[in-house]
């Protein structure tokens, strides 16, 4: 029989994730990322967070996209990992060692295998307003760095179509190194609804980060105000803005089992 890779799998508002020892990582490990995280062919995931020791945090976690492409954090990643750890022995506070830094997460409440933190994500940091030609339309958004690339855009109402605009300004030469998409919609000075389009993925149901800097978006354009409910289609989490930026939501461990390397 092949050799197995043991896996944890996680969710976070709709953000599915795999949670493997980095100790199991093959040399390859874009290609093997890829295939555990095939939905056919895999266990299917958006990413894995590839775990590893370190002395400058209670964990490390390296993320790999389910393309294979290297993601210097996930805001749901990351608290599907404290959940993970949370689970393994009980603790109010996870640290978390990320390509972005640091992020500490303090657990509020739980129950059975769900969990709910509130993690300090960092200080955003929020350029100009950009135009960008995007075939025969301009679109204007607000770039916002979570320790990632975001691109926030505004729109008064979502349209059908909205994934091929997104991977369009993906695709800009604004964006050398890939950027993620935030569609946003303005529901109330602390209700904004979140359409994403991530790097490396695609259409996702959430995303943590991206929550963050669409939260930051709305609040420096004076569109919300702190602390903003993120609706989106995995679900709701909630940022708020103080001398850092908070992210508070759940996450949940959904099952573990052995991938067969087969390669």
């Amino acid at each position: 029989m092949s050799p197995t890779v043991p896996f944890v799998k996680a969710c976070a508002c709709g953000n599915d994730f795999l949670i493997i020892d980095g100790a199991n990582a093959p040399a390859d490990i874009a290609d093997f990322t890829r295939r555990i995280c095939d939905r056919n062919q895999g266990v299917g995931a958006d990413g894995v967070e590839w775990l590893y020791p370190t002395t400058n945090a209670d964990i490390e976690a390296r993320l790999i996209n389910n393309d294979g492409s290297c993601a210097e954090i996930s805001g749901n990643g990351t608290r599907c990992v404290a959940t993970y750890l949370c689970s393994e022995q009980p603790r109010e506070l996870v640290t978390v060692l990320t390509g972005a830094g640091i992020k500490t997460c303090h657990l509020i409440s739980y129950r059975g295998m769900e969990f709910e933190f509130e993690a300090a994500m960092g200080t955003p940091e929020v350029g100009k307003e950009l135009a960008l030609n995007v075939g025969s339309d301009q679109l204007c958004g607000i770039p916002v760095s979570m320790g990632n690339p975001h691109f926030v855009i505004f729109h008064d109402e979502f349209f059908t179509g909205w994934q091929a605009e997104a991977a369009a300004v993906q695709r800009n030469a604004a964006f050398p190194h890939g950027v993620n998409i935030e569609f946003v919609k303005i529901k109330g000075r602390g209700n904004i609804d979140v359409l994403f389009y991530e790097r490396g993925v695609g259409e996702t149901k959430s995303s943590g980060t991206g929550s963050c800097a669409a939260a930051v978006a709305a609040i420096v354009t004076h569109r919300a105000a702190s602390p903003v409910r993120v609706d989106t289609p995995g679900g709701k989490q909630t940022v708020r803005w103080g001398d850092q930026v908070y992210l508070r939501g759940s996450a949940a461990l959904i099952c573990r089992g052995e991938f067969f390397r087969l390669k």
